[in-house]
């Protein structure tokens, strides 16, 4: 599967990862199973991390379907729910690009492309200034 995910509940994040070449299908999978998940939340933070991307299948219907999912789970619960993309390279923000553009109905979903790691971290509100760190002290 070309992402995966991970909830961190003691500080109300979740981190996505998409590695090699994203499959909008294996998103669709990937964020059901996150939706239905025990420890699943509206509002909680989302840290989406493009850095390991090195395409996607370009599939606009299926990530517009996605995208609807998302929606569905982020929105109408009075929440906000702020989604970073952490995206470092040029296909990591072409995609993160048109997530963005996805979200402008949505005023209760708040989106930032971002491309420095720290920064990314520090917008989320976290101490830490790298994943390695974040990884680490969240056990």
């Amino acid at each position: 599967m070309s992402v995966s995910f991970r909830i961190l509940s003691s500080i109300g994040l979740v981190y996505v990862r998409y590695d090699g070449l994203a499959n909008m299908t294996d998103t669709l999978q990937a964020f059901a199973t996150y939706s239905q998940h025990p420890e699943f939340q509206p509002g909680q933070k989302q840290f989406v991390d493009l850095s390991a991307l090195t395409g996607w299948d370009e599939d606009y219907l299926e990530l517009m379907k996605a995208q609807a999912k998302k929606a569905e789970a982020f929105t109408g619960n009075n929440t906000e729910t702020l989604i970073i993309y952490y995206a470092p390279t040029e296909v990591g923000k072409k995609l993160a690009r048109l997530a963005l553009r996805s979200w402008e109905p949505f005023p209760s979903v708040v989106p930032i492309l971002q491309d420095n790691e720290a920064e990314a971290l520090s917008i989320l509100g976290l101490p830490q200034s790298s994943l390695n760190q974040l990884f680490s002290s969240a056990g």
